[in-house]
C-alpha cells in the first residue's frame, strides 16, 4: 500500500523536495501532465503549457499537421527541449488502429512513450476495457513505454499493471465532463492493489480542487487537458492547476491529521491554573 513518502522528503533541508516522476525513460520534475487540444490558439496552447509548469505535453497524433503547405503545425509551438512528448492514440476505437497509431507516433516523434486510448463509444469516451488490454499487451511486446487510459476498476488496473504497462491512468470522471473524481475509494483501493508502476488520473477534472483532491489520495500524477483549455481564462487556469498540483502533493507527503468527529484542542490544557479555564486557553493556539 502507498503511504506518504517521508522518505523521499529531508524536513530539515528542504521540505518542498519530492523525489521525481519516472515514465519509462523520462524523469519529470512536474507531476502535472498536460494536453494540447481545444485551446483558442497554438500561440494559447504554448503559453498555457508554460504557466502550467509541467514536463509532460500530450499530443493526439491524429491531430497533428505534418504538411507544411496546409499551415503551421503544433510541433512548432512546442520545445521539445523542453517538454516530453507524449503522444496519444485519441480517437481510436479498436485495437488494430490503436497499435498502427503508436508505431505512426514512434516513427514520426522519435519516442516509444504513448498515451494509449482504446475507446468504447463516441459518446461516452470511456475505455473498451477488452480492447484496452489487448493493445496494452501487444504494445508492451513491441517495446513501448505504455502509459494507459482505463475505467477505475480495480482489477482492470492490475491488470494492465501486470501486463507491464509503464503508468496505468484511470479516468477520474468521463472525459471534458469536469466532474472531477467521482470514485475516490475506487482510485484508494488502485493505489493499495497497484504498486508495480505510477498511478495518474486521467480525465474528468474541471477546477484546480479536483486536482488537489486527486493528489491527496496519493496518485503519482493527474493529465488534464478540457479544464485548461476550455476554461474562461486559460492561463490563470493553467496557473491555477500547478498550484493545485503542488499544494495537494505536498499535502499527502505531508501527511494529514486524521479526520475526527469531536474537537481535539490545540492548547495545552495541563498545568492550568485550578479554577480557571479562559475561552482562549481552550481553541487553537
Amino acid at each position: 500500500m502507498r503511504s506518504a513518502a517521508h522518505s523521499e522528503t529531508d524536513p530539515m533541508t528542504d521540505p518542498t523536495h519530492d523525489a521525481p516522476l519516472i515514465l519509462g525513460e523520462h524523469t519529470l520534475s512536474s507531476r502535472l501532465l498536460v494536453g494540447t487540444g481545444k485551446y483558442a490558439s497554438f500561440e494559447e496552447t504554448a503559453a498555457a503549457l508554460e504557466l502550467s509548469g509541467t514536463d509532460c505535453v500530450t499530443v493526439a497524433v491524429r491531430r497533428v499537421n505534418l504538411d507544411e503547405s496546409k499551415g503551421p503545425s503544433l510541433l512548432e509551438y512546442i520545445d521539445r527541449d523542453r517538454y516530453v512528448i507524449l503522444p496519444n492514440t485519441a480517437g481510436c476505437f479498436d485495437v488494430e488502429s490503436a497499435v498502427r497509431t503508436s508505431v505512426l507516433s514512434r516513427d514520426l516523434l522519435g519516442t516509444k512513450l504513448v498515451k494509449l486510448e482504446v475507446l468504447g463509444d463516441k459518446t461516452t469516451l470511456l475505455p473498451d476495457p477488452v480492447g484496452t488490454l489487448e493493445a496494452t499487451e501487444e504494445l508492451v511486446k513491441q517495446g513501448f513505454d505504455v502509459m494507459v487510459y482505463c475505467s477505475d476498476d480495480p482489477r482492470m488496473c492490475v491488470r494492465l499493471a501486470e501486463l507491464g504497462a509503464t503508468a496505468v491512468m484511470p479516468a477520474g470522471s468521463p472525459i471534458g465532463s469536469g466532474q472531477g473524481v467521482l470514485n475516490p475509494n475506487a482510485i484508494r483501493i488502485i493505489l493499495e492493489l497497484v504498486d508495480a508502476c505510477p498511478i495518474i488520473v486521467d480525465a474528468g477534472v474541471g477546477k484546480a480542487s479536483d486536482v488537489c483532491a486527486a493528489f491527496e489520495l496519493g496518485v503519482e500524477g493527474v493529465l488534464l487537458n478540457s479544464a485548461i483549455a476550455l476554461a474562461q481564462d486559460p492561463l490563470r487556469m493553467a496557473v491555477a492547476m500547478r498550484d493545485a498540483a503542488c499544494a495537494g502533493r505536498q499535502t499527502f507527503l505531508a501527511g494529514p491529521i486524521p479526520k475526527r468527529l469531536y474537537a481535539n484542542a490545540s492548547s495545552p490544557t495541563e498545568g492550568m491554573i485550578a479554577g480557571t479555564s479562559l475561552p482562549s486557553e481552550a481553541g487553537a493556539s
